[in-house]
């Protein structure tokens, strides 16, 4: 038993005696790499521990030779991509032209872009430098992928990083080669298409959250709107009126009184387009045709504005927390004391104010709680664990009594559709049930839309 006990779990294909990644069995398929720079050594460090056999193409071997995993070959160019069928190009685009003396060994093999350009050289280039790559070498077949991934993913492995690898070239079977070694890799591969969608690809690094830029604009605006109205009312009429400096309340008052209005406001965009969706399609009677395009791009942008608005209630919460301890608020304590001693009053309570405050912020703590939910479920890593039911209950949504069940398969079925007219009835009962399955189907389709708009 302490014999097996010592043997190694991976054994030698793996592990060797200095803890890096050895030598992998012969029969493990061989895979190319054109490159000595970071991501080709991340990229050699993956496809060895993904049990591939590297071969690395440099200009100086014995210089870069320690950089990579002792399991990696690295050798010239010339070597590296005389027997490799798949062979990565880590390379910028400006050294392309470098490699035109290798056409001959490259002939009918398959060369993976991993580029990306920068966002002067993307605007500046009307080709990607996929396609310029393939009109370079043109007896080879050109695979854009692994652009998005970074080195750091491609060593830390696929779970601290995006999984998905766009994957776009005008041969099906070289794609198809690429997307199982994504598969092989950890990796999920997504079809792109064609070699014409590579320019897209390559503008999905340079982007930085898009899908942000018009929901955070509509935050700011609002926020300006209610913070020059709070300004003008808390801050200049007193001035202006009776000749009350009320300026230090800029800094915390006023932004904690333009907080909660900024995220009711938000907190109802969430939830209009679908009312807005749903009411449309009552109009049309079909759900099958298209909204409007700013309609449309209201409901992709739900989940965002949700989360702007679960921050600004956050910062508001904040913001309350720190108002007992601003200076402006002691000195109103001691100025309440004084007149209380120069009144003579030895108590003053009022049960009113006291109950008001305090149910006022028992209901803040459970709305702010109530948002965080929401916030919390709408995330991607949260709601795949949620079923249906569990989902639709998160969002305060009621259950009705005709709405839809989702089979385990994903699919939606009507259980008054699934009952057929009886043997007995007459013809005017089977025309009367008919005409109610289908507006009983109509109302399960809008009430489906309905959940899956909030």
């Amino acid at each position: 038993m302490s014999g097996e006990m010592d043997k190694p779990l991976i054994s030698l294909h793996l592990v060797d005696s200095d803890s890096s990644l050895a030598k992998v069995p012969d029969e493990a398929p061989k895979v190319g790499i054109l490159g000595s720079g970071d991501f080709a050594r991340s990229l050699a460090t993956r496809l060895v521990g993904s049990g591939f056999k590297v071969v690395v193409g440099s200009r100086n071997p014995k210089r870069t030779a320690g950089l990579f995993p002792s399991a990696a070959q690295v050798t010239f160019q010339e070597e590296a991509v005389s027997s490799p069928e798949v062979i990565f190009v880590a390379v910028f685009r400006e050294h392309y032209a470098s490699l035109c003396s290798l056409s001959e060994q490259l002939v009918g093999k398959i060369l993976v872009d991993v580029s990306n350009p920068t966002e002067q050289e993307h605007l500046q280039h009307r080709e990607s430098n996929a396609e310029y790559l393939a009109s370079l070498f043109p007896t080879c077949t050109v695979v854009k992928a692994f652009n998005v991934i970074s080195a750091w993913t491609l060593q830390a492995g696929p779970r601290d990083g995006n999984r998905q690898v766009p994957i776009c070239s005008d041969q099906p079977e070289a794609k198809r080669a690429v997307s199982e070694m994504a598969l092989a890799m950890g990796f999920m591969p997504v079809d792109m298409g064609s070699l014409a969608s590579a320019r897209e690809v390559e503008a999905m690094p340079l982007r930085l959250l898009p899908a942000w830029k018009v929901p955070t604009l509509l935050a700011l605006g609002l926020f300006v709107c209610f913070y020059a109205y709070n300004f003008v009312r808390d801050v200049l009429q007193p001035y202006m009126q009776e000749s009350q400096n009320k300026f230090f309340k800029l800094p915390v008052s006023v932004v904690n009184t333009t907080l909660p209005c900024v995220a009711y406001v938000l907190l109802s965009l969430v939830y209009l387009p679908g009312v807005l969706a749903a009411a449309l399609q009552l109009q049309r009677g079909t759900k099958y045709q298209r909204f409007p395009d700013w309609l449309d791009h209201w409901l992709q942008h739900r989940k965002q504005i949700g989360l702007l608005s679960f921050f600004c209630a956050a910062l508001h919460a904040l913001y309350s927390f720190c108002l007992p301890l601003r200076r402006a608020h002691r000195y109103d304590l001691v100025n309440l004391a004084v007149k209380q001693v120069l009144a003579n009053k030895s108590h003053l309570w009022v049960e009113e104010e006291v109950w008001r405050m305090e149910i006022y912020l028992s209901l803040g703590v459970l709305a702010l709680g109530t948002l965080s939910l929401l916030a919390v479920t709408s995330l991607p890593s949260i709601a795949n664990s949620l079923n249906w039911r569990e989902f639709s209950f998160v969002q305060l949504v009621k259950k009705s009594p005709h709405r839809r069940l989702r089979t385990a398969s994903g699919h939606t079925r009507s259980h008054a559709a699934e009952k057929n007219c009886q043997p007995h009835e007459n013809a005017s009962a089977a025309v009367t049930r008919v005409r109610s399955t289908k507006q009983t189907n109509f109302q399960h389709r809008f009430s489906s839309h309905f959940l899956n708009s909030i």
